[in-house]
């Protein structure tokens, strides 16, 4: 067995801040990634303005993100629409871009990680790993929306129902460009919404959020993506531009509205695995780098007995978002009520301005 002050498991955006900051501080620590080479993670891609302040502060420039900004929201429910501008541009990046460049940051900066290691349990604060196990002073957990044997999340979190995350790429596209290009758009249907949003290579992530009943009628993902696109035609003139090979990946049984206000002294619970928003929110990310932040902050300055105030904090701070987040993913995904969003969107669009302020969490 080996032993370090801090251990940090995960290195998607969550864990290669808390690295990236230890190792300027110069705290011991090790990262375990079990990638051998940075993939892109489903999740993820869509970048607040209150995000990007946070990446900047931190040595990312948005300008090696995406040099496109996303300005306005759009909505369609049914044959409704309605378009907003955002308070601030946003911009999305592929998670490969996105997790490649911190990692970079936090190798650069001196930061431990180890490769190509995968944690399969966790008891304690010790992480058994390929062949061996790494026992921490403190245990940053960031496996984003993958459960770890020992510290998975509640299974009564997921509900009766629960939700897939299905993602397919789109393009790259003149015509996607032209319809997609400077947005992101919400398609609201039964049980479930899709997310566009035109990424740094020109591609287009489509990322939907579909509770298991609408996926089991369907019979398969690639039957449901099929349906959506016959049965919402601007969603579907979207989905023409679907390459032949384009795959669709999936991530089960998502806890939407999750969040970890406790747990014992020693262990940090990072990004999804310490509270995961409705992705219509967009704030995952921010969640991500700002939870990364707070606990090595809390750690460079009460070390492990910090965890159990970070988390206190990191609940609370959550609370309001969290709360009008899910009563938006609760209406957009009950068709009369979806039209009704959209609708009061379209007749006084500082709505969607507002709302998109009060699903951010506060960065510090």
């Amino acid at each position: 067995m080996r032993r370090t002050p801090a251990l940090i498991v995960g290195g998607g955006p969550a864990g290669a801040t808390t690295a990236l900051l230890l190792a300027r501080a110069r705290a011991p620590h090790v990262l375990v990634e079990r990638s051998a080479v940075t993939g892109d993670a489903l999740c993820g891609g869509f970048l607040s303005w209150r995000t990007l302040d946070a990446l900047e502060a931190i040595g990312i420039p948005r300008g090696a993100l995406n040099r496109d900004d996303i300005r306005r929201v759009r909505l369609f429910a049914g044959r409704l629409r309605a378009e907003a501008w955002l308070p601030r541009p946003a911009l999305a990046v592929s998670r490969r871009r996105l997790d490649a460049l911190l990692m970079e940051h936090a190798i650069t900066a001196g930061a431990a990680v180890e490769r190509g290691v995968a944690a399969r349990s966790v008891a304690g604060l010790t992480a058994q790993v390929d062949g061996d196990a790494i026992a921490g002073d403190a245990l940053f957990l960031a496996t984003g929306k993958h459960d770890l044997r020992g510290l998975a999340r509640p299974a009564e979190a997921r509900g009766a129902d629960p939700t897939l995350g299905l993602r397919v790429r789109l393009g790259p596209s003149p015509t996607l460009d032209r319809l997609v290009g400077g947005t992101i758009e919400l398609h609201l249907f039964d049980r479930g919404y899709a997310g566009l949003a035109q990424q740094e290579d020109g591609t287009v992530n489509l990322c939907l959020a579909v509770h298991r009943s609408r996926l089991n009628e369907a019979g398969s993902p690639d039957a449901l993506v099929r349906a959506l696109g016959r049965d919402l035609p601007r969603l579907g003139e979207r989905l023409a531009h679907r390459a032949g090979r384009a795959t669709i990946d999936a991530v089960a049984n998502v806890p939407y509205g999750w969040r970890a206000d406790r747990g014992p002294a020693g262990l940090y619970r990072l990004g999804d695995q310490g509270a995961v928003i409705p992705s219509l929110a967009g704030e995952g990310m921010g969640i991500a780098v700002e939870s990364g932040r707070r606990a090595a902050a809390a750690y460079l300055r009460d070390g492990p007995a910090g965890s159990r105030d970070f988390q206190r904090r990191l609940a609370h701070d959550l609370a309001a978002p969290f709360a009008l987040a899910g009563a938006i993913r609760g209406a957009a995904e009950r068709p009369a009520l979806a039209a009704a969003l959209t609708l009061a969107v379209r007749l006084a669009p500082v709505l969607a301005g507002i709302g998109a302020m009060m699903t951010r969490i506060r960065h510090s």
